[in-house]
């Protein structure tokens, strides 16, 4: 028996069972026990093998239930991302690396209801009109959606998995992400209250040293991240508000953008804000916030190079601000980040932070101290080492009473 006769004789079942009966309400194991019944009755897949037929009652319940043969990959817990490009065609990230999956949908409508249900069990809506959406699921997971037309030839489905577990700066140097004496120093920075910003390029592991870093900020300090779509994790962490932005409706009311949010995290005392990403006008905002004694602060953003972070956000700033003048604008970075760090995959798909320098302002100008640098022509599996170079922005270190090698 052919894969896709077999893949169209499961989704006819679920479908007759969807016509047959109310399922909404109906207990889980009288569904499973439905769904077997008619699997193990039907005058082709009674013939199969017992592990087919275990594995076909799994599928159509995971077609009424779950969200079909996504269900298989959100199942292993070493997936990060998946993608699903047309109903046939998935691919999926698993350390780091880029696989073509084995599992697809049986057609393209199958796609589009699954796309449906993840978007409406999120509150929120995916449609002709309104083709774009960005939602999360039920365990967290980040969730991007575009219809057609807008892609050329299928919906598109991008799922980036959120996970429970989360690593700490040990783990990071364990794998090598970190040199010994990066963490140390990053710890340095966390305790001295010194506000940090983290660029890279996409999956260079920036949430994952933001979530390693703000694990080492104080329990008894009150903190509050704001996101995008939730990926940051501190666990049992009691005194921390996550606030989350909410796309317009339709008619475009109701949403709630990373700047609304900046703006009322600072009526909300906290002790420090993260901001998960900067992309647009909020930077601003960010820098403000870095200024108006929340030291400590932390944010990320997406560049090739710490230099380039900085022209974006200067950009950024003045997407939001036109006429601000650009002395302006770097004044008030050079005031607010103190600690830029970068991070960048390499070419055997590893992620390694590359690079540490302090910003200094001087006569109206930014310049960069190189602390950590790890040079192309180094191995690997190395990460950025520590230059020899010293702090010249030492106050928070001397007020919190912090010691660091890199003090002199």
């Amino acid at each position: 028996m052919e894969d896709k006769e077999t893949r169209q004789i499961l989704e006819n079942i679920a479908d007759e069972l969807r016509q047959r009966k109310d399922l909404s309400d109906m207990d889980d194991d009288f569904l499973l026990a439905q769904v077997e019944k008619e699997v193990l009755a039907h005058p082709i897949l009674s013939f199969g093998k017992m592990n087919e037929k275990a594995l076909w009652i799994d599928q159509v319940y995971a077609e009424i239930r779950g969200y079909g043969v996504l269900d298989y990959y959100l199942e292993n817990p070493k997936i990060t991302e998946i993608m699903v490009n047309a109903y046939n065609e998935i691919f999926y990230e698993e350390k780091g690396r880029i696989f073509k999956g084995d599992r697809v949908f049986p057609s393209k409508k199958r796609l589009i209801d699954i796309i449906q249900k993840i978007v409406s069990d999120s509150g929120k809506e995916v449609n002709q009109r309104k083709p774009i959406c960005d939602c999360r699921m039920k365990d967290g997971s980040r969730v991007n959606v575009v219809l057609e037309p807008i892609t050329a030839r299928s919906p598109v489905l991008t799922i980036r998995r959120f996970s429970d577990s989360f690593y700490d700066l040990e783990d990071l140097v364990s794998n090598r992400t970190l040199s010994r004496e990066a963490a140390d120093f990053l710890d340095a920075c966390i305790k001295a209250k010194s506000n940090i910003f983290i660029s890279g390029s996409t999956g260079s592991g920036k949430t994952t040293l933001l979530n390693a870093l703000a694990g080492q900020i104080p329990e008894d300090e009150r903190l509050i991240t704001i996101e995008d779509a939730r990926e940051l994790n501190f666990g049992l962490r009691e005194n921390w508000l996550a606030l989350e932005a909410r796309a317009p409706t339709v008619k475009g009311q109701g949403g709630v953008d990373i700047r609304d949010l900046i703006r009322a995290s600072l009526r909300m005392r906290p002790d420090r804000i993260i901001v998960g990403e900067v992309r647009g006008k909020e930077a601003i905002d960010m820098l403000q916030a870095m200024n108006t004694g929340h030291d400590g602060s932390l944010s990320t953003g997406h560049a090739n190079s710490i230099e380039d972070m900085q022209f974006r956000l200067e950009t950024m700033v003045i997407g939001g601000h036109e006429g601000l003048p650009l002395q302006a604008i770097r004044q008030q970075i050079g005031a607010a980040i103190e600690i830029f760090v970068h991070l960048s995959r390499m070419p055997d798909h590893s992620r390694k932070l590359v690079e540490i320098k302090e910003l200094v302002a001087e006569d109206g100008k930014l310049t960069y101290h190189s602390l950590f640098h790890k040079s192309w022509k180094d191995p690997m599996d190395q990460p950025a080492q520590w230059t020899g170079a010293h702090l010249t922005r030492k106050d928070k270190f001397l007020r919190e009473g912090v010691a660091s090698p890199l003090l002199g």
